[in-house]
């Protein structure tokens, strides 16, 4: 398996100080599996390339072990583990280039945070999933790609082309948030670790992703692969990343097995944005709020929103809010943005003056995280001291949960739910406070509807009447 890291940078040879590791020198390292070597094919002012071969012996790997009769009598010894980038990499990585997989920098500390120009090639990349599959994981980071498939066996053309590609990533970034990317997605495209999967997996996941695989569009994706295609597993690491980024879980829904799902799936967060999106453009809004903001996803496209002359995120969390603040990223908007929006601390279950004369105000995924008996709390502080004109509200579809395979039965989505309503629940509930506040409410689904279950969330607005 042969890896190779240029940049223009310069002067160049400064990626030797950044992987510790002498571009005049050729260094050999014992690993479990064999042997890991360093060296440069080019080393000048201009230009210089690092070169990180693993040497695997599968002889070795397996000597003492079990035979598997599943896998046929040569299984062991014959397979694609010497040549094909996999999680022996990442130990690899870990090995030898740990002071620039941390980001540390003895001599030059302050070229740790640094772009630079990198060109990143990996010869033989499996990836089941096809280009599409390459594309997902690394294009929305920024990474500009190519990928070759390569034939079965250029000596007998007839057997087509295989799972593998060449792959070549251009980027211009900290060389040790390239390396975390592919300490993640290179053991993500292959999906067989060489070494059993157990919880520690997910505290290396979340160590390497920090900063970049909560807000990865693919992050289920990513998660699932990397952990060996473990659902519970990745329902855990899922769950202590949205913890970490004050989120809530997305989904509980387990990753589908099938190839062709697992390179499309479908975002009910992303449903859930722009069903509210569209409610507060219905209710003609110019002021909004949206209560239990969380780390600010529905801030960015309210604030994009010209309409919308004044947003404001509510959230019990200081942490939450740090992170909404980080995520709005307001130094690299237009100044008007900043003028626009507000986030402030505070409870959904007391009544709160900052919140009165609002136009609309979202409350999204919020109110199954509040105990029952506050309920009454939530509701005056909500419908009868701030009184918007309109309430856009969503909540789980309990009902729903039976088509999750990966959800015992009884379990509700998140642990930190308090309860989770049946349709027919919710619209007890939406039509008892519309009738106490003076509201009229009307009912929508979110997700895909199951002719006997329903969609996965359930949507009320409220109008203000009087």
């Amino acid at each position: 398996m042969l890896l190779t890291i240029t940049t223009t940078h310069q002067p160049a040879t400064d990626l030797g100080y950044l992987v510790a590791k002498h571009p005049d020198r050729t260094q050999s390292f014992d690993a479990s599996f064999g042997q890991v070597h360093i060296c440069w094919p080019e080393a000048g002012p201009q230009r210089a390339t690092m070169a990180l071969l693993l040497e695997v012996d599968p002889v070795a790997l397996v000597r003492g072990k079990e035979r598997s009769n599943e896998d046929g009598p040569l299984a062991q010894y014959v397979n694609d583990r010497p040549y094909v980038a996999s999680s022996f990499l990442c130990v690899a990585m870990s090995r030898v280039l740990s002071s620039a997989l941390n980001g540390k920098c003895r001599d030059k500390p302050e070229l740790v945070e640094q772009p630079l120009p990198l060109e990143i090639r990996l010869e033989v990349v499996p990836s089941r999933g096809g280009p599409q599959l390459i594309e997902q994981l690394f294009e929305p980071l920024g990474y500009r790609i190519e990928a070759e498939r390569l034939p079965r066996d250029e000596q007998v053309p007839a057997w087509g082309p295989s799972g593998l590609y060449s792959l070549k990533l251009e980027h211009t970034l900290p060389l040790s948030t390239a390396l975390r990317h592919l300490y993640v997605l290179v053991p993500a495209l292959d999906a067989n670790k060489h070494h059993w999967v157990a919880q520690d997996e997910i505290d290396k996941l979340l160590a390497k992703g920090q900063g970049w695989l909560a807000d990865h569009p693919q992050r289920k994706l990513i998660s699932y692969r990397f952990l060996r295609k473990q659902r519970s597993l990745t329902n855990r690491a899922l769950t202590r990343l949205a913890d970490e980024a004050g989120e809530e879980v997305e989904d509980k829904a387990p990753v589908p097995e099938h190839e062709d799902e697992l390179e499309r799936p479908i975002s009910l967060n992303k449903q859930r944005q722009l069903a509210v999106l569209e409610a507060v453009a219905r209710a003609g809004a110019s002021t909004v709020l949206d209560l239990g903001c969380g780390g600010g996803k529905l801030l960015v496209p309210l604030l994009k929103d010209r309409r919308l002359e004044r947003v404001v995120g509510m959230d019990v969390s200081s942490r939450a809010l740090e992170i909404a603040e980080r995520r709005l990223k307001l130094d690299d908007r237009p100044l008007h943005w900043g003028r626009r929006v507000e986030l402030i601390q505070g409870s959904l279950v007391y009544a709160d003056s900052r919140l009165k004369g609002f136009d609309a105000a979202a409350v999204i995924e919020v109110i199954e995280h509040i105990d029952p008996w506050r309920l009454p709390a939530f509701e005056h502080a909500l419908f009868g001291h701030a009184r918007p004109s309109t309430v856009v509200l969503t909540t789980p579809n309990r009902e729903y949960n039976t088509l999750f395979p990966g959800l015992a039965a009884g379990r509700l989505r998140h642990p930190d739910h308090r309860f989770e309503w049946t349709r027919e629940e919710f619209r007890a509930w939406a039509q008892r406070v519309a009738e106490e506040h003076g509201y009229s409410v009307t009912f929508s689904d979110i997700g895909n509807l199951d002719d006997t279950w329903g969609a996965p969330t359930q949507m009320g607005v409220f109008e203000r009447c009087v």
